[in-house]
């Protein structure tokens, strides 16, 4: 197959036509330099094909870079993006190279991601959920999740006082522990907290 035509895009690549005039696909311009295709190169049906793949793994990589220069990622939640405009072996390859490169953590991405929810009142069960999602492996979760969490009675409490005061003042007692068992809460962990809201609201009535 000969390549008959080239022109530039509005995404500054370089679309590729054959001899018929049809369009056959686009490629970045280091890859077409690097190539040596130009206008009237002929190249073999898997020339072509590695052609294609050559540019698809660099525009993966360039979007990878852009995703991260925005904020930080987890190897799987970033292959999961880059999976919804490439193919799988294609986002795999970016994957890696951002790995090569020491862009991607995961053990340091889930530390700062578990931490971040649990200021937010997160339970612990909600932050593993969330870690799953993001694609984190176990063993980082649970690293993650050991350091967060440690404090998760604390956590309860300020979410308690935050959100449940009134609740509880008005003697929904129980209600507060439902509601905190549906944010992932344990029973202890709620019933501590409950306890130790309550057991304040009594000092400050007593005037302590």
């Amino acid at each position: 197959m000969r390549i008959e035509k080239i022109t530039a895009t509005k995404r500054g690549r370089y679309a590729l036509f054959d001899e018929d005039g049809q369009f056959l696909f686009s490629v970045d311009g280091e890859t077409l330099l690097k190539n040596n295709i130009a206008e009237g190169t002929a190249l073999t049906a898997p020339a072509l094909c590695a052609l294609r793949e050559e540019s698809d793994e660099r525009r993966a990589k360039d979007k990878a870079l852009r995703l991260l220069s925005l904020r930080s990622h987890a190897a799987g939640e970033l292959y999961e993006k880059l999976c919804r405009a490439f193919d799988a072996p294609t986002a795999a390859a970016a994957v890696a190279e951002m790995q090569r490169l020491g862009l991607l953590d995961d053990a340091e991405y889930a530390r700062r991601r578990a931490q971040y929810l649990a200021g937010q009142g997160k339970s612990r069960r909600q932050i593993e959920a969330d870690l799953a999602a993001k694609g984190i492996g176990r063993e980082d979760a649970a690293a993650a999740l050991d350091e967060a969490c440690a404090g998760g009675a604390d956590v309860c409490y300020a979410l308690v006082k935050k959100l449940y005061a009134r609740k509880l003042a008005e003697g929904g007692r129980e209600k507060v522990l439902a509601a905190l068992a549906r944010r992932g809460f344990s029973y202890g962990e709620a019933k501590s907290a409950v306890e130790r809201a309550l057991d304040e609201m009594r000092r400050e009535e007593d005037g302590f």
